[in-house]
């Protein structure tokens, strides 16, 4: 199989947003990359998949929609509430962290499915709510905690040393000025403590001389502060070995990743496991039409792998 057997082409799309409401008034979500989510998982009556990043349901409704069972997780308890108000037939929604998917499947009596799919980072939603703390452009409390429970960003801003901090924005943001930056967030701290994102966004904002337009510098620390938060990168690494233990022999994992550090371990992940085999030599990238609708589908890498069959003699 080729990655173009893998992949059809799509066509043209006139979503013009990431998230919507659908005609019951109830949450909806308009995945990224769909149509090469269905294509790599292959979808049909009978067969069961696990969602490990529920979110708004946008992906798992495509794979109800062609007959299988779903099981859907998702940490955050808005995220929950919502999916269970929708109660979608063939969805079975589960609490936690898709790092544990292997203990949550087991207690819902399944070891073994037919196919994963992790969609990775930060929701729309989550961005688009006020209240979260995610987004740089929204004045809201320092929070960033996808499950609302441990410690928030704010913590770590006011509570890490400089050093820490410098090494979290450096190493998970690849900012290069991570130490000018985590400087600049002491020195504020000690007059008063960061508690709103519009402040740490103007701190970062500082540590940059001569910004005037462009892509807002907060960007990169946002993004570290998050991943450092909810450990990202850690539930990633987790979350694939729990994908690849549950996968059946046939079985397909399909995961989305938004920047390269999490495309790194997924790559790294699917050409060192022995079990796998991999279906996209390259990450399959949004088609143009899709990319001007959905501006969240331009970063969006999608790579995906199948389960070897068992080798004969093999228990």
């Amino acid at each position: 199989m080729t990655e173009s057997d893998l992949i059809p082409d799509l066509p043209e799309s006139d979503l013009s947003e990431d998230l919507q409401d659908d005609p019951s008034g109830t949450f909806s979500h308009v995945p990224v990359l769909a149509a090469e989510v269905v294509a790599a998982l292959s979808p049909a009556p009978g067969k069961v998949y696990i969602d490990g990043t529920l979110g708004g349901a946008g992906h798992t409704r495509l794979l109800l929609e062609a007959g299988a069972a779903v099981y859907g997780i998702d940490q955050d308890p808005f995220a929950l509430a919502r999916a269970r108000e929708a109660g979608l037939p063939g969805l079975t929604v589960l609490e936690g962290n898709y790092r544990d998917m292997a203990a949550l499947l087991a207690g819902a009596g399944v070891s073994q499915v037919d196919g994963v799919l992790l969609d990775i980072g930060v929701s729309s939603f989550q961005l688009d709510d006020g209240g979260r703390g995610f987004s740089y452009h929204t004045d809201a409390p320092l929070d960033m905690r996808m499950s609302q429970s441990g410690e928030s960003a704010y913590d770590v801003v006011n509570g890490y040393e400089e050093a820490e901090l410098a090494s979290i924005i450096y190493e998970y943001g690849e900012d290069r000025l991570s130490r000018r930056i985590a400087r600049g967030i002491v020195y504020a701290r000690e007059q008063a403590p960061i508690e709103s994102t519009v402040r740490l966004a103007e701190i970062i904002k500082r540590a940059y001389p001569g910004f005037s337009k462009g892509i807002h510098p907060a960007r990169r620390t946002f993004q570290a502060l998050r991943i450092h938060v909810n450990d990202e990168l850690g539930a990633l690494r987790d979350g694939l070995c729990a994908a690849s233990s549950l996968l059946s022999p046939g079985g397909r994992l399909a995961v989305i990743s938004f920047h390269s550090l999490e495309d790194r371990i997924v790559k790294r992940f699917v050409l060192g496991d022995e079990t796998l085999t991999p279906l996209t030599k390259r990450p399959v990238i949004a088609a143009e039409a899709e990319q001007a609708s959905n501006p969240r589908a331009r970063s969006a890498k999608l790579r995906a792998a199948e389960k070897k069959a068992t080798p004969v003699g093999e228990v």
